[in-house]
């Protein structure tokens, strides 16, 4: 019989409807319950994708004697991390702070005032390697609640108060200058791989926003080891197996230094984010490898994540059905020769193997490879390995699928949306930017609200339950923003502002300009997130900032842009100590520096030949964070066409930063010049 999870529209929540543990949603009924029946509650947060979120499920979840266990004496709580990051976020603080780690499947023991006082990750069926089994540590925690109350309650209100006092250090509201730009240069040459490319060991997760850093310092200032550490990076990943040579995409990391195994989950907010920083690395050197793998990994997320009502799906498992039954991770990516051999013939297998690296001993697990181009792609015919790879992909996907995590996440939806439009834009792919409109109309329709309040997830065109946080507003108003610029269209430029509005007024702390990951009307959690740094994406705060910047920009608006400014004083305080974790911050601090730079781009009708190439060749400027607005003389679309004539009747473009402007200009050379210098 379903339990209670099986009304949720979360699919991890989904996946644990079946188990005979009487889960709860988190809700303010389930501790209620815990009060009642005078019981703590068992907090297990995971996600999805994650694979042993997947093997404690099957071990402990699935397993009828544990699930009598857990219901007998606990309030058992299930949370989907990537539909409640405010609630992960409190309590992995609390894991990490008691253990020196942590991780998903995330296994916390909380009273019924929602106050932690026992914490874990993974734990195994039967005591193995040091660790408990988790029968063990659910009779520990029994005994202690029931023998050693006091105790227990001792060491919850510790850990509150400890949490409580653990404010980020703001930094001031200075913002970051050349100095500090120049000290996280600095400190990520010291952490720079110069053999693999990226930056410390391993694993080794793709560094996007540090590239995104790199390539703005060096747009910038001109500074050739920027732009070669970003290039070597993007390359080693490229050729690497952290992407898929066949189908296109970046899986979530790599166990190893060399790119070479990937944990195979494919994540939405890396593969945006990845294909708006390789579609920039092209603007910004040419390269073909660059613009190849920003069209692929663009075409992977519209052909494997896009859901039916326009949005885009949270990720790919990284466990499949490896054919005889099994859940195994990667089955679904990684060959041996004999495959290559059963597929292509043996000529051509010989060819596939060599190129790809696929070897009789393997790369990965049992004789089988992670396919990757250690030798580079100018070593054999193009044609030939194009009838390679089609007929692998072909033969591929005839083996079982990894799962799909449906959810829509508005966040991830809006760094797609910003990496959409300008691949489009920028490789004449309309269809591309059709994608991206489709997902912000789609989170226009179903995630806002009549007063502009987004709704962090849906699923099948039903919003989920939960509001909307901190990165869920910066990275919708970063979407539309790009949006607006691609397109032309201003009520993207409106509901951007109507985003951000809601950052002013309800994220950020009036005094300082800090700003908090939930809203000061959200629900109270035993400490109210904040987080400046950096992780898998940009951090809200950083996200927040770099949105108000582009806003204020395209809108002349002071408040946002001295919210933004406010909010970069921690960039400054953190970039030359820890730049890996506040890559974005720094981004932002270049676009800061150089201004951003204001373009208008003015012509007859948007569909004029002429106006569409000096539209393009703005997008195209590497200035940093530089914003366009586009639309014909007299429009009131953008505040920034206002009073922009023609020059000569011909479309005509002009660039302005700091309150000063070029003179306006019909030529795409002069332009493109004043948008690289």
């Amino acid at each position: 019989m379903p339990n209670r999870l099986a009304h949720e529209t979360s699919p991890y929540l989904l996946q644990h409807a079946e188990n005979p543990v009487d889960w709860w949603p988190w809700s303010p009924e389930a501790f209620e319950e815990a009060r009642r029946r005078d019981v703590p509650v068992l907090l297990s947060v995971g996600y999805s994708s994650c694979h042993w979120c997947h093997v404690m499920a099957h071990e402990s979840f699935e397993d009828q004697a544990t699930a009598d266990v857990m219901n007998d004496r606990f309030v058992s709580v299930k949370v989907d991390r990537e539909e409640r990051p405010d609630v992960d976020a409190v309590y992995m603080e609390a894991v990490q702070a008691a253990t020196g780690q942590g991780g998903w499947p995330m296994t916390v023991f909380l009273t019924p005032d929602a106050e932690p006082f026992y914490f874990g990750t993974y734990f195994p069926p039967a005591p193995r390697g040091g660790m408990p089994s988790f029968r063990q540590v659910l009779e520990g925690v029994h005994h202690a609640w029931t023998d050693r109350r006091d105790e227990v309650a001792d060491v919850a209100g510790k850990i509150v108060r400890d949490l409580a006092g653990r404010e980020v250090s703001f930094g001031g509201t200075e913002v970051p200058g050349e100095q500090e730009l120049a000290q996280a240069l600095l400190g990520l040459t010291r952490e720079y791989d110069p053999q693999r490319g990226g930056f410390g060991g391993a694993p080794k997760f793709p560094p996007s926003m540090v590239v995104e850093f790199l390539l703005r310092h060096h747009a910038r200032t001109g500074a050739e080891g920027a732009l070669q550490m970003a290039a070597d990076t993007c390359e080693r990943m490229a050729r690497g197996g952290l992407y898929d040579q066949l189908g296109g995409g970046f899986a979530r990391y790599s166990v190893d230094r060399d790119w070479t195994v990937p944990h195979f989950e494919k994540m939405l907010y890396d593969n945006a984010l990845l294909c708006r920083v390789y579609a920039h690395l092209w603007r910004a050197t040419g390269s073909a490898l660059a613009r190849r793998i920003a069209l692929e990994t663009a075409d992977f997320m519209v052909r494997e994540l896009r859901t039916g009502q326009g949005g885009f799906a949270s990720a790919l498992d990284a466990d499949s059905d490896d054919g005889s039954g099994r859940h195994v991770e990667g089955a679904y990516y990684v060959w041996t020769p004999a495959q290559l051999r059963e597929v292509l013939g043996e000529e051509d297998a010989g060819l596939a193997a060599e190129y790809f690296g696929v070897t009789e001993e393997g790369t990965f697990e049992e004789g089988a490879s992670v396919l990757r181009l250690p030798q580079g792609e100018s070593v054999v015919d193009a044609g030939r390995i194009g009838s390679v790879r089609r007929r692998l992909l072909e033969a591929r996907a005839r083996r079982p699928a990894p799962g799909r995590d449906d959810k829509v996440v508005a966040a991830w939806n809006g760094l797609a949306i910003a990496a959409l439009a300008e691949t489009g834009a920028y490789f004449d792919r309309p269809d591309l930017v059709e994608a991206a409109v489709a997902a912000a109309d789609l989170l226009v329709r179903l995630h806002l609200d009549d007063a502009a309040r987004l709704t962090r997830t849906s699923k099948d065109g039903r919003a989920g339950a939960n509001a909307g946080v901190l990165e869920d507003y910066a990275d919708v108003a970063e979407g539309f923003l790009a949006l607006a610029s691609v397109t032309g269209e201003g009520v993207w430029l409106e509901f951007a502002g109507f985003l951000l509005d809601h950052v002013l007024v309800r994220f950020t702390d009036a005094g300082s300009g800090a700003l908090y990951d939930t809203a000061a009307d959200a629900e109270q959690l035993i400490r109210r997130p904040q987080d400046p740094t950096d992780n898998a994406v940009p951090s809200g705060w950083s996200a927040a900032a770099g949105a108000l910047l582009g806003y204020a920009a395209q809108t002349g608006s002071e408040p946002h842009r001295t919210a933004a400014e406010r909010a970069l004083g921690v960039v400054r305080a953190l970039g030359p100590r820890v730049p890996r974790f506040v890559g974005w911050g720094l981004a932002v601090a270049e676009a800061l520096l150089d201004g951003p730079r204001e373009v208008a781009v003015v012509g007859p009708a948007l569909d004029d030949p002429d106006t569409r190439a000096l539209h393009r060749t703005a997008l195209l400027g590497t200035a940093p964070g530089a914003v366009v607005a586009y639309g014909t003389e007299g429009s009131d679309e953008f505040p920034l066409l206002a009073d922009r004539p023609l020059a000569d009747g011909a479309p005509t473009a002009y660039v302005c930063r700091n309150f000063t402007c070029d003179a306006p200009t019909t030529d795409r050379e002069r332009l493109r010049a004043a948008l690289t210098r």
